[in-house]
Protein backbone atom coordinates (compact mmCIF):
# COMPACT_ATOMS: atom_id res chain seq x y z
CA UNK A 1 0.00 0.00 0.00
CA UNK A 2 1.33 3.35 -1.08
CA UNK A 3 1.70 6.44 1.53
CA UNK A 4 -0.80 7.94 -0.01
CA UNK A 5 -3.28 4.88 0.71
CA UNK A 6 -2.17 4.60 4.09
CA UNK A 7 -3.27 7.99 4.18
CA UNK A 8 -6.35 7.64 2.81
CA UNK A 9 -7.27 5.12 5.11
CA UNK A 10 -6.29 6.46 8.16
CA UNK A 11 -8.75 9.70 6.86
CA UNK A 12 -11.54 7.44 7.02
CA UNK A 13 -10.71 5.89 10.04
CA UNK A 14 -10.42 9.48 11.58
CA UNK A 15 -13.67 10.09 9.75
CA UNK A 16 -15.36 6.97 11.55
CA UNK A 17 -13.60 7.69 15.15
CA UNK A 18 -15.16 11.49 14.81
CA UNK A 19 -18.42 9.95 13.67
CA UNK A 20 -18.73 7.88 16.88
CA UNK A 21 -17.52 10.24 18.91
CA UNK A 22 -19.85 13.11 17.94
CA UNK A 23 -22.87 11.17 17.61
CA UNK A 24 -24.46 13.09 20.57
CA UNK A 25 -23.82 16.79 18.58
CA UNK A 26 -25.14 14.99 15.31
CA UNK A 27 -22.21 16.68 13.37
CA UNK A 28 -22.45 13.93 10.49
CA UNK A 29 -25.54 12.25 9.04
CA UNK A 30 -27.09 9.76 7.26
CA UNK A 31 -27.85 10.11 3.42
CA UNK A 32 -31.30 10.69 4.55
CA UNK A 33 -30.53 13.07 7.17
CA UNK A 34 -27.73 15.28 4.93
CA UNK A 35 -29.72 18.48 6.00
CA UNK A 36 -29.23 18.14 9.28
CA UNK A 37 -25.59 17.18 9.41
CA UNK A 38 -22.36 16.39 7.23
CA UNK A 39 -23.38 13.39 5.51
CA UNK A 40 -20.23 10.60 6.13
CA UNK A 41 -20.44 8.43 2.68
CA UNK A 42 -20.19 12.09 0.73
CA UNK A 43 -17.35 13.13 2.71
CA UNK A 44 -15.48 9.72 1.86
CA UNK A 45 -16.11 10.21 -1.88
CA UNK A 46 -14.54 13.72 -1.22
CA UNK A 47 -11.67 12.36 0.76
CA UNK A 48 -11.02 9.25 -1.72
CA UNK A 49 -11.46 12.10 -5.55
CA UNK A 50 -8.73 14.31 -3.42
CA UNK A 51 -5.92 11.05 -2.59
CA UNK A 52 -6.62 10.12 -6.33
CA UNK A 53 -5.65 12.82 -7.73
CA UNK A 54 -3.07 13.72 -5.18
CA UNK A 55 -1.52 10.20 -6.16
CA UNK A 56 -2.19 9.74 -10.25
CA UNK A 57 -2.49 13.61 -11.65
CA UNK A 58 -0.05 14.25 -14.60
CA UNK A 59 1.32 16.64 -12.62
CA UNK A 60 2.35 16.87 -8.91
CA UNK A 61 0.02 19.02 -6.81
CA UNK A 62 0.09 20.10 -3.34
CA UNK A 63 -2.83 19.17 -0.80
CA UNK A 64 -3.19 23.57 -0.22
CA UNK A 65 -3.60 23.81 -4.13
CA UNK A 66 -5.99 20.59 -4.23
CA UNK A 67 -8.25 22.42 -0.94
CA UNK A 68 -8.25 26.07 -2.54
CA UNK A 69 -9.33 24.50 -5.96
CA UNK A 70 -12.20 22.58 -3.68
CA UNK A 71 -13.45 25.61 -2.07
CA UNK A 72 -13.22 27.86 -5.31
CA UNK A 73 -15.26 25.21 -7.06
CA UNK A 74 -17.62 24.57 -3.95
CA UNK A 75 -18.73 28.19 -3.69
CA UNK A 76 -18.56 29.47 -7.45
CA UNK A 77 -20.70 27.03 -8.81
CA UNK A 78 -23.56 28.01 -6.35
CA UNK A 79 -24.62 31.25 -8.59
CA UNK A 80 -22.35 33.78 -10.44
CA UNK A 81 -21.81 36.33 -7.40
CA UNK A 82 -20.47 33.90 -4.72
CA UNK A 83 -16.83 33.45 -4.99
CA UNK A 84 -13.80 32.57 -3.07
CA UNK A 85 -11.56 34.95 -2.53
CA UNK A 86 -7.68 34.93 -2.40
CA UNK A 87 -5.31 37.18 -0.72
CA UNK A 88 -5.13 39.53 -3.96
CA UNK A 89 -8.93 38.89 -4.61
CA UNK A 90 -9.89 39.92 -1.10
CA UNK A 91 -7.89 43.40 -1.36
CA UNK A 92 -8.98 43.92 -4.75
CA UNK A 93 -12.72 43.89 -3.42
CA UNK A 94 -11.86 46.16 -0.88
CA UNK A 95 -10.13 49.03 -3.64
CA UNK A 96 -13.13 48.69 -5.81
CA UNK A 97 -15.51 49.96 -3.73
CA UNK A 98 -13.10 53.23 -3.03
CA UNK A 99 -13.23 54.51 -6.18
CA UNK A 100 -9.69 53.40 -7.36
CA UNK A 101 -8.86 50.19 -9.19
CA UNK A 102 -7.07 48.92 -11.95
CA UNK A 103 -7.94 47.19 -15.49
CA UNK A 104 -10.78 48.45 -18.15
CA UNK A 105 -13.53 49.79 -16.13
CA UNK A 106 -16.54 47.29 -16.74
CA UNK A 107 -18.50 45.74 -14.38
CA UNK A 108 -18.82 41.81 -15.38
CA UNK A 109 -20.36 38.81 -14.00
CA UNK A 110 -20.71 34.65 -15.78
CA UNK A 111 -23.08 34.11 -18.57
CA UNK A 112 -25.16 30.60 -18.39
CA UNK A 113 -22.96 29.68 -21.35
CA UNK A 114 -19.87 30.03 -19.65
CA UNK A 115 -18.52 33.26 -21.29
CA UNK A 116 -18.20 36.84 -19.56
CA UNK A 117 -21.20 38.68 -19.23
CA UNK A 118 -20.80 42.94 -19.35
CA UNK A 119 -23.24 44.19 -16.79
CA UNK A 120 -22.16 47.93 -17.45
CA UNK A 121 -18.86 49.82 -18.79
CA UNK A 122 -18.12 52.68 -16.48
CA UNK A 123 -18.11 56.04 -17.15
CA UNK A 124 -14.70 57.80 -18.25
CA UNK A 125 -12.85 53.96 -18.40
CA UNK A 126 -10.85 52.32 -21.01
CA UNK A 127 -13.63 50.17 -21.79
CA UNK A 128 -16.76 52.89 -22.34
CA UNK A 129 -14.12 55.20 -24.89
CA UNK A 130 -13.47 51.76 -26.94
CA UNK A 131 -17.03 50.96 -27.20
CA UNK A 132 -17.67 48.30 -24.59
CA UNK A 133 -21.44 48.01 -24.34
CA UNK A 134 -24.13 46.72 -21.75
CA UNK A 135 -24.61 43.39 -22.88
CA UNK A 136 -21.73 42.47 -24.61
CA UNK A 137 -20.64 38.81 -24.21
CA UNK A 138 -16.73 38.74 -24.44
CA UNK A 139 -15.77 35.12 -25.44
CA UNK A 140 -11.81 35.67 -26.01
CA UNK A 141 -9.38 37.75 -24.30
CA UNK A 142 -6.12 37.77 -26.29
CA UNK A 143 -7.48 35.14 -28.10
CA UNK A 144 -7.58 32.68 -25.07
CA UNK A 145 -11.72 31.31 -25.44
CA UNK A 146 -13.28 32.41 -21.81
CA UNK A 147 -15.22 29.30 -21.85
CA UNK A 148 -14.05 26.92 -19.58
CA UNK A 149 -12.36 30.01 -17.24
CA UNK A 150 -14.48 31.17 -13.64
CA UNK A 151 -14.57 34.50 -13.28
CA UNK A 152 -11.39 35.24 -11.02
CA UNK A 153 -9.93 33.92 -13.84
CA UNK A 154 -11.02 35.98 -16.90
CA UNK A 155 -10.77 39.08 -14.66
CA UNK A 156 -6.95 38.64 -13.88
CA UNK A 157 -6.48 38.23 -17.48
CA UNK A 158 -8.10 41.60 -18.19
CA UNK A 159 -6.14 43.36 -15.78
CA UNK A 160 -2.39 44.36 -16.38
CA UNK A 161 0.28 47.15 -16.22
CA UNK A 162 -1.23 50.68 -17.01
CA UNK A 163 -0.98 51.67 -20.60
CA UNK A 164 -0.84 48.06 -22.05
CA UNK A 165 -3.42 46.50 -24.39
CA UNK A 166 -6.10 43.45 -24.37
CA UNK A 167 -8.09 42.55 -27.46
CA UNK A 168 -11.68 41.42 -26.53
CA UNK A 169 -13.59 39.35 -28.85
CA UNK A 170 -17.34 40.18 -28.44
CA UNK A 171 -20.52 38.74 -29.48
CA UNK A 172 -23.06 41.52 -29.31
CA UNK A 173 -27.46 41.36 -29.98
CA UNK A 174 -27.74 42.51 -33.73
CA UNK A 175 -24.66 41.61 -34.65
CA UNK A 176 -23.82 38.09 -37.45
CA UNK A 177 -20.29 38.55 -36.46
CA UNK A 178 -17.98 39.17 -33.50
CA UNK A 179 -16.89 42.44 -32.18
CA UNK A 180 -12.84 43.27 -32.18
CA UNK A 181 -11.80 45.76 -29.45
CA UNK A 182 -8.70 46.57 -28.25
CA UNK A 183 -8.77 48.05 -24.92
CA UNK A 184 -5.62 50.13 -23.45
CA UNK A 185 -5.49 49.36 -19.11
CA UNK A 186 -5.82 52.16 -16.78
CA UNK A 187 -6.05 53.09 -12.91
CA UNK A 188 -9.56 53.39 -12.86
CA UNK A 189 -10.89 56.19 -10.55
CA UNK A 190 -14.60 56.23 -11.53
CA UNK A 191 -16.23 59.59 -11.02
CA UNK A 192 -19.04 59.15 -9.03
CA UNK A 193 -21.24 61.93 -9.71
CA UNK A 194 -21.86 64.55 -13.00
CA UNK A 195 -24.44 67.27 -13.44
CA UNK A 196 -25.43 70.18 -15.47
CA UNK A 197 -28.46 72.63 -16.38
CA UNK A 198 -30.24 71.40 -19.06
CA UNK A 199 -33.21 73.44 -21.26
CA UNK A 200 -35.64 75.13 -19.09
CA UNK A 201 -34.23 75.17 -15.51
CA UNK A 202 -34.40 71.49 -15.53
CA UNK A 203 -31.46 69.69 -13.98
CA UNK A 204 -29.76 66.61 -14.73
CA UNK A 205 -27.42 64.13 -11.89
CA UNK A 206 -25.23 61.34 -13.41
CA UNK A 207 -24.79 59.05 -10.70
CA UNK A 208 -22.30 56.51 -12.18
CA UNK A 209 -21.92 53.62 -9.47
CA UNK A 210 -22.26 53.89 -5.58
CA UNK A 211 -19.50 54.57 -3.29
CA UNK A 212 -19.10 56.39 -0.22
CA UNK A 213 -19.10 59.92 -1.53
CA UNK A 214 -22.00 59.95 -3.32
CA UNK A 215 -24.39 61.13 -1.23
CA UNK A 216 -22.10 64.13 -0.27
CA UNK A 217 -21.00 64.79 -4.17
CA UNK A 218 -25.16 64.33 -4.82
CA UNK A 219 -26.02 67.23 -2.46
CA UNK A 220 -23.36 69.51 -3.25
CA UNK A 221 -24.43 68.39 -6.89
CA UNK A 222 -28.49 69.63 -6.02
CA UNK A 223 -27.06 72.37 -4.45
CA UNK A 224 -25.00 73.61 -7.09
CA UNK A 225 -28.07 73.19 -9.79
CA UNK A 226 -30.31 75.19 -7.39
CA UNK A 227 -28.15 78.02 -6.91
CA UNK A 228 -27.17 78.42 -10.94
CA UNK A 229 -31.22 77.96 -11.45
CA UNK A 230 -31.53 80.92 -9.09
CA UNK A 231 -33.63 78.23 -6.96
CA UNK A 232 -35.99 77.95 -10.27
CA UNK A 233 -35.11 74.34 -11.18
CA UNK A 234 -38.23 72.97 -13.25
CA UNK A 235 -37.54 69.21 -11.68
CA UNK A 236 -34.99 66.79 -11.87
CA UNK A 237 -33.37 63.84 -14.48
CA UNK A 238 -31.70 61.04 -12.10
CA UNK A 239 -29.56 59.19 -14.60
CA UNK A 240 -28.62 55.58 -13.25
CA UNK A 241 -27.88 53.88 -16.78
CA UNK A 242 -25.15 52.06 -16.51
CA UNK A 243 -24.64 52.53 -12.98
CA UNK A 244 -23.62 48.67 -12.08
CA UNK A 245 -24.15 49.44 -8.69
CA UNK A 246 -21.58 49.25 -5.68
CA UNK A 247 -22.50 50.29 -1.62
CA UNK A 248 -25.99 49.50 -0.43
CA UNK A 249 -26.15 52.00 2.59
CA UNK A 250 -24.92 54.52 -0.31
CA UNK A 251 -27.76 53.44 -2.31
CA UNK A 252 -30.13 54.02 0.63
CA UNK A 253 -28.98 57.39 1.06
CA UNK A 254 -29.42 58.95 -2.50
CA UNK A 255 -33.11 57.15 -2.14
CA UNK A 256 -33.75 58.72 0.85
CA UNK A 257 -33.14 62.02 -0.15
CA UNK A 258 -35.82 62.20 -2.26
CA UNK A 259 -38.05 61.15 -0.36
CA UNK A 260 -40.26 62.71 2.89
CA UNK A 261 -40.55 60.32 5.53
CA UNK A 262 -43.87 62.47 6.62
CA UNK A 263 -45.33 61.46 3.19
CA UNK A 264 -44.95 58.01 1.92
CA UNK A 265 -46.46 54.87 2.63
CA UNK A 266 -44.74 51.21 3.01
CA UNK A 267 -43.97 51.89 6.34
CA UNK A 268 -41.85 54.01 4.94
CA UNK A 269 -39.74 51.47 3.41
CA UNK A 270 -36.58 51.73 0.85
CA UNK A 271 -35.43 48.52 0.74
CA UNK A 272 -34.99 45.32 2.77
CA UNK A 273 -33.68 41.99 2.06
CA UNK A 274 -34.77 38.37 3.47
CA UNK A 275 -32.25 35.03 4.23
CA UNK A 276 -32.49 32.20 5.56
CA UNK A 277 -30.75 33.31 8.88
CA UNK A 278 -31.58 36.13 11.16
CA UNK A 279 -28.37 38.61 10.73
CA UNK A 280 -29.04 38.38 6.60
CA UNK A 281 -32.30 39.79 6.82
CA UNK A 282 -32.39 43.46 7.27
CA UNK A 283 -34.78 46.47 6.46
CA UNK A 284 -33.73 50.53 5.91
CA UNK A 285 -36.35 53.21 6.14
CA UNK A 286 -36.87 56.95 5.12
CA UNK A 287 -35.57 59.03 8.15
CA UNK A 288 -35.50 62.69 6.28
CA UNK A 289 -37.03 64.91 3.65
CA UNK A 290 -37.32 65.45 0.26
CA UNK A 291 -34.44 67.57 -1.12
CA UNK A 292 -36.45 68.35 -4.25
CA UNK A 293 -39.14 69.29 -1.85
CA UNK A 294 -41.68 67.36 -4.37
CA UNK A 295 -40.13 68.81 -7.72
CA UNK A 296 -41.05 66.48 -10.19
CA UNK A 297 -38.34 63.84 -10.76
CA UNK A 298 -37.67 60.88 -13.70
CA UNK A 299 -35.30 58.10 -13.41
CA UNK A 300 -33.54 56.70 -16.37
CA UNK A 301 -32.85 52.98 -16.34
CA UNK A 302 -31.26 50.51 -18.50
CA UNK A 303 -30.08 46.96 -19.05
CA UNK A 304 -26.49 47.98 -17.54
CA UNK A 305 -28.55 49.16 -14.25
CA UNK A 306 -27.72 46.79 -11.88
CA UNK A 307 -28.32 46.41 -8.25
CA UNK A 308 -27.44 49.20 -6.02
CA UNK A 309 -29.00 51.28 -9.32
CA UNK A 310 -32.18 48.92 -9.24
CA UNK A 311 -32.74 49.36 -5.25
CA UNK A 312 -32.87 52.99 -5.95
CA UNK A 313 -35.33 52.79 -8.78
CA UNK A 314 -37.15 49.98 -7.34
CA UNK A 315 -37.68 52.64 -3.95
CA UNK A 316 -38.84 55.69 -5.92
CA UNK A 317 -41.15 54.13 -8.55
CA UNK A 318 -42.90 51.83 -5.38
CA UNK A 319 -43.83 55.43 -3.17
CA UNK A 320 -44.56 57.06 -6.56
CA UNK A 321 -41.52 59.77 -6.28
CA UNK A 322 -40.28 59.48 -9.74
CA UNK A 323 -41.22 58.41 -13.29
CA UNK A 324 -39.03 55.16 -13.97
CA UNK A 325 -37.73 55.78 -17.43
CA UNK A 326 -35.76 53.56 -20.12
CA UNK A 327 -35.46 50.37 -20.58
CA UNK A 328 -35.68 46.95 -18.24
CA UNK A 329 -32.86 46.94 -15.87
CA UNK A 330 -30.18 44.19 -15.27
CA UNK A 331 -32.36 42.13 -12.58
CA UNK A 332 -29.52 41.70 -9.86
CA UNK A 333 -31.19 41.42 -6.70
CA UNK A 334 -28.84 39.48 -4.45
CA UNK A 335 -26.95 40.69 -1.30
CA UNK A 336 -22.94 39.23 -1.09
CA UNK A 337 -21.77 39.03 2.12
CA UNK A 338 -17.97 39.47 2.34
CA UNK A 339 -16.75 36.72 5.02
CA UNK A 340 -13.27 36.99 6.13
CA UNK A 341 -11.12 33.61 6.61
CA UNK A 342 -8.08 32.98 8.35
CA UNK A 343 -4.65 34.33 5.99
CA UNK A 344 -6.31 37.11 4.86
CA UNK A 345 -9.16 35.17 1.98
CA UNK A 346 -12.32 35.86 2.13
CA UNK A 347 -15.61 34.57 0.53
CA UNK A 348 -18.23 36.54 -1.31
CA UNK A 349 -21.38 34.67 -0.21
CA UNK A 350 -24.77 35.29 -1.26
CA UNK A 351 -26.90 35.42 1.69
CA UNK A 352 -30.21 37.51 0.84
CA UNK A 353 -32.32 38.88 -1.76
CA UNK A 354 -33.60 42.00 -2.01
CA UNK A 355 -36.78 43.61 -2.14
CA UNK A 356 -38.38 46.60 -3.32
CA UNK A 357 -40.97 48.86 -0.23
CA UNK A 358 -44.42 47.18 -2.28
CA UNK A 359 -42.36 43.79 -1.41
CA UNK A 360 -41.42 42.87 -5.48
CA UNK A 361 -38.10 40.86 -5.84
CA UNK A 362 -35.52 42.53 -8.25
CA UNK A 363 -33.86 39.15 -8.61
CA UNK A 364 -33.65 37.82 -12.35
CA UNK A 365 -36.50 40.14 -13.13
CA UNK A 366 -35.07 43.94 -12.67
CA UNK A 367 -37.07 46.27 -12.71
CA UNK A 368 -39.95 47.77 -15.63
CA UNK A 369 -39.55 51.03 -16.46
CA UNK A 370 -42.82 53.03 -16.67
CA UNK A 371 -42.15 54.54 -19.48
CA UNK A 372 -40.23 52.48 -22.20
CA UNK A 373 -37.93 54.50 -24.01
CA UNK A 374 -35.35 52.80 -26.49
CA UNK A 375 -31.49 54.21 -26.92
CA UNK A 376 -32.40 55.82 -30.71
CA UNK A 377 -29.96 57.84 -33.06
CA UNK A 378 -31.50 60.70 -34.11
CA UNK A 379 -30.29 61.80 -37.30
CA UNK A 380 -31.19 65.45 -39.50
CA UNK A 381 -33.04 64.58 -42.91
CA UNK A 382 -33.01 66.82 -45.63
CA UNK A 383 -35.87 68.77 -44.74
CA UNK A 384 -34.23 70.13 -41.50
CA UNK A 385 -36.60 67.98 -39.29
CA UNK A 386 -34.90 65.06 -37.43
CA UNK A 387 -36.02 61.64 -37.59
CA UNK A 388 -35.29 59.00 -34.77
CA UNK A 389 -33.63 55.79 -36.91
CA UNK A 390 -32.85 52.48 -34.58
CA UNK A 391 -28.81 51.58 -34.29
CA UNK A 392 -29.10 48.45 -35.96
CA UNK A 393 -29.99 50.45 -39.06
CA UNK A 394 -27.28 52.82 -39.44
CA UNK A 395 -24.09 51.78 -41.81
CA UNK A 396 -21.65 51.98 -38.88
CA UNK A 397 -24.16 50.93 -35.88
CA UNK A 398 -21.22 49.07 -34.36
CA UNK A 399 -19.28 52.37 -33.79
CA UNK A 400 -22.76 53.76 -32.21
CA UNK A 401 -24.00 51.49 -29.94
CA UNK A 402 -26.32 51.82 -27.11
CA UNK A 403 -24.13 54.03 -24.22
CA UNK A 404 -24.90 56.33 -21.89
CA UNK A 405 -23.46 59.95 -23.35
CA UNK A 406 -20.96 61.50 -20.81
CA UNK A 407 -21.73 64.85 -20.48
CA UNK A 408 -18.80 66.34 -20.71
CA UNK A 409 -18.53 65.06 -24.11
CA UNK A 410 -21.66 66.66 -25.29
CA UNK A 411 -21.98 68.55 -28.38
CA UNK A 412 -23.66 71.64 -27.51
CA UNK A 413 -24.32 72.53 -30.83
CA UNK A 414 -26.36 69.50 -31.67
CA UNK A 415 -29.81 69.53 -30.55
CA UNK A 416 -30.17 67.17 -27.49
CA UNK A 417 -32.16 64.67 -29.45
CA UNK A 418 -29.05 64.05 -31.41
CA UNK A 419 -26.87 63.53 -28.57
CA UNK A 420 -28.92 61.76 -26.46
CA UNK A 421 -32.47 60.31 -27.43
CA UNK A 422 -33.38 58.82 -23.56
CA UNK A 423 -32.44 62.03 -22.09
CA UNK A 424 -34.31 64.26 -24.15
CA UNK A 425 -37.46 62.58 -23.60
CA UNK A 426 -37.01 62.47 -20.05
CA UNK A 427 -36.82 66.72 -20.52
CA UNK A 428 -39.79 66.55 -22.57
CA UNK A 429 -41.99 64.06 -19.82
CA UNK A 430 -40.53 66.86 -17.42
CA UNK A 431 -41.83 70.10 -19.51
CA UNK A 432 -45.35 68.37 -19.72
CA UNK A 433 -45.32 67.09 -15.97
CA UNK A 434 -44.54 71.09 -14.65
CA UNK A 435 -47.04 72.78 -17.49
CA UNK A 436 -49.63 70.24 -16.23
CA UNK A 437 -48.94 71.24 -12.70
Amino acid sequence: MSLHKMAYSGLLFLLVVILNLSAQSNVFASNDQAEEGLPLAELERFVAALDYVRDYYVEDVDYTELFDNAIRGMVGSLDPHSAYLDIKEFEDLQVSTMGEFGGLGIEVTMDDNGYVRVISPLDDTPAKRAGVQAGDLIVRIDDVPVKGMDLEEAVDMMRGQKGTKVNLTILREGNDLPVEVSVKRAIIEVASVKYEVLEDNIGYVRIGQFQDDTIKETREALKKLNKETKGKMNGLVLDLRHNPGGLLDSAVDISDLFLDKSKIGHDRKIVYAEGRFPEASFEARSTSDDMLEGKPLVVLVDAGSASASEIVAGALQDHERAVIMGMQTFGKGSVQTVIPLEDDYGLKLTTALYYTPAGRSIQATGVTPDIEVEQLTVVASKGGTWEPVKESDLQDHIDNGNEVVDPDDLDEDQPLAMRDYQLHEAVNLLKAMNAIN
